[in-house]
């Protein structure tokens, strides 16, 4: 069985720029878990999709990426590529923390993993992407996670202070960490990866 040739670019890229980016000890030996998976190929699935307005914003996240190292460009133009297919959602459940009119400033898609492309329980990947000033509600969960970061924009985990981070860097959750994300001036694009 063979991997949708779209999807796998998307997985290729990503290995690729996780390999040149400066990776934690904790968040290398996750995603060796992941990638490792990731070997193993599962059945395609169907998803359906949300309308979803921040969609709109990919164009020019994407396009920030130019001005990167080959590896963002070429994930970037992946994932820009596989975008129409993929199954855009946003987050029902949002709590206090979240910036207002969140729900309708942000989205996330699964590529992999539950309700994804290649639906699977043992390892997801999905995006999250958010418009200009919005601030993603904390939130926590059992897996580990690594974070791409492909837009500049800030995390935070715990009781730290927000975390600056530029596309090409990566972030790091350990299980129930409570985290969330904001974006700066412009569209924030991530790519997160859980192995479960």
């Amino acid at each position: 069985m063979t991997r949708g040739v779209g999807l796998q670019r998307v997985v290729d890229a990503a290995e690729q720029a996780f390999a040149e980016a400066d990776l934690s000890l904790q968040a290398r030996a996750a995603l060796s878990k992941v990638f490792e998976r990731l070997k193993t190929v599962h059945p395609s699935g169907a998803v359906t999709s949300e309308n979803v307005p921040v969609l709109s914003l990919l164009t020019q996240a994407v396009a920030n990426l130019q001005s990167h190292c080959e590896s963002l460009q070429t994930l970037g133009q992946a994932v820009q590529a596989i975008a129409p297919a993929l199954g855009w959602s946003t987050r029902k459940s949002v709590g206090p923390t979240a910036s207002a009119g969140f729900a309708l400033a942000h989205a996330n898609a699964v590529l992999i993993g539950p309700n994804g492309l290649e639906p699977r329980e043992d390892v997801w990947v999905g995006l999250s992407l958010m418009e200009p000033y919005t601030r993603y509600p904390d939130h926590d969960h059992a897996p580990e996670e690594v974070y791409l970061v492909l837009s500049d924009g800030a995390f935070l985990q715990g009781d730290a202070d927000w975390l600056p981070r530029t596309a090409g860097q990566t972030v790091y959750n350990t299980p129930w960490i409570r985290h969330a994300m904001r974006a700066t001036d412009q569209p924030f694009l991530a790519l997160w990866c859980l192995p479960v």
